[in-house]
């Protein structure tokens, strides 16, 4: 947006917040053309509330760190019950940092959601206990654990149950970062408590504003949807949205096991890479989306494979994108247990114990290592 349309400071008449034609992920998007349109009829909506409005969809929105805790710091001060949605397939990807610390007393309901990704040879009583213990190492104490998947519209009615039963006269907070698919979640809430034909009216919404969304309740108090925080530490922030389209599954993912020796690599894709240091010949099983291409080599050869084949036989990142792909960094782990090798955003290696074994990620990408999920 140029200087002199910044300096008018037009804002939405739904949400309130300063019109801009730059970002389609932040607060007060709005096309070109649709802003020129606002501007002769006087009913200028930010894309977000244009698409509540007529659609009855509501479209994520990131904030900066600073607008998530100032948001955060609200939530400690209100009387609500908090609904923490996490991404199942990416877990520590989508945790919020120091949360416990901004609720307050308030309890937290965590849900898991896009459960459908995962085997369905899984219990899934073995990954909430799974799910809860990984919080608990976060800090957090959820009351309850919830497996959902928004996608599909699967146990949304179990968790509009659990909701009534832990709110209690409360408010409902719905918090988490962004790529969760928490606002596919909220969009089948909206479905389910209120039917599409007479939801979006501006008197049922008295409480839009620039940082939340509130969706009424039968008993006068509201559903507040939040905006996801940014994780920095996400895969999809160093790839274009073709690229992620290969990476993020759609669907229930495959498991593929691998017998490697000592001193083997896996490149998954060009955007992370897997080497196998010491150890006997195991077999190492990996958790990525079913499109993402793998490619195994000696562990001396590793470096000059990279350099020839990213973008083409390595991708993503595809061709175009290779001088602008992040280096790679190296971790090393020593494992006396059985565990995870997760690479942030894309998936996991689950390692046999008495292994040695490095991960490479995007510079800014997170890699680490958890109890085996499965």
């Amino acid at each position: 947006m140029t200087e002199e349309g910044q300096n008018e400071a037009l804002r939405c008449i739904g949400c309130g917040s300063i019109i801009q034609t730059d970002d389609p992920q932040g607060l007060g998007y709005t096309p070109n053309s649709a802003l020129e349109k606002g501007k002769e009829t006087g009913e200028l909506y930010c894309q977000r509330c244009f698409r509540l409005r007529h659609y009855n969809e509501i479209a994520p929105v990131s904030l900066t760190d600073d607008d998530f805790l100032r948001l955060l710091n609200q939530i400690r001060d209100a009387k609500a019950l908090i609904v923490y949605v996490v991404d199942i397939f990416d877990f520590n990807g989508s945790l919020i940092p120091g949360l416990h610390r901004f609720v307050g007393d308030n309890p937290i309901l965590l849900v898991g959601n896009k459960e459908d990704l995962l085997p369905r040879s899984l219990r899934r009583p073995k990954l909430q206990d799974w799910i809860r213990q990984q919080a608990n190492l976060a800090g957090l104490r959820p009351i309850d654990t919830v497996l959902v998947s928004a996608k599909k519209n699967h146990e949304i009615d179990q968790l509009l149950d659990v909701i009534e039963k832990y709110r209690q006269d409360r408010d409902v907070y719905v918090v988490g970062v962004t790529n969760v698919g928490k606002s596919t979640l909220i969009n089948q809430i909206i479905k389910q408590k209120t039917g599409v034909q007479e939801l979006i009216t501006t008197s049922r919404f008295p409480g839009t504003t620039l940082d939340k969304i509130e969706i009424p309740l039968d008993d006068g108090h509201v559903l507040v949807d939040t905006p996801g925080i940014i994780h920095q530490e996400q895969m999809a922030h160093v790839l274009s949205p073709t690229e992620l389209k290969i990476v993020a599954p759609q669907k229930e993912i495959k498991p593929k096991t691998y017998q490697l020796n000592a001193e083997q690599t896996l490149f998954l894709g060009g955007v992370a890479r897997f080497d196998y240091l010491r150890g006997e010949r195991k077999g190492m099983v990996a958790y990525f989306d079913n499109n993402l291409p793998i490619h195994r080599t000696k562990l001396a050869n590793a470096d000059r494979f990279y350099q020839k084949h990213l973008g083409t036989l390595l991708t993503p990142p595809v061709m175009d994108e290779r001088e602008n792909f992040p280096e790679l960094e190296r971790y090393e782990f020593h494992l006396e247990k059985k565990s995870d090798v997760v690479f942030e955003g894309l998936g996991w290696i689950t390692v046999p114990a008495d292994t040695a074994v490095a991960a490479w990620v995007p510079k800014g990408v997170g890699a680490l290592v958890r109890r085996a999920m499965i």
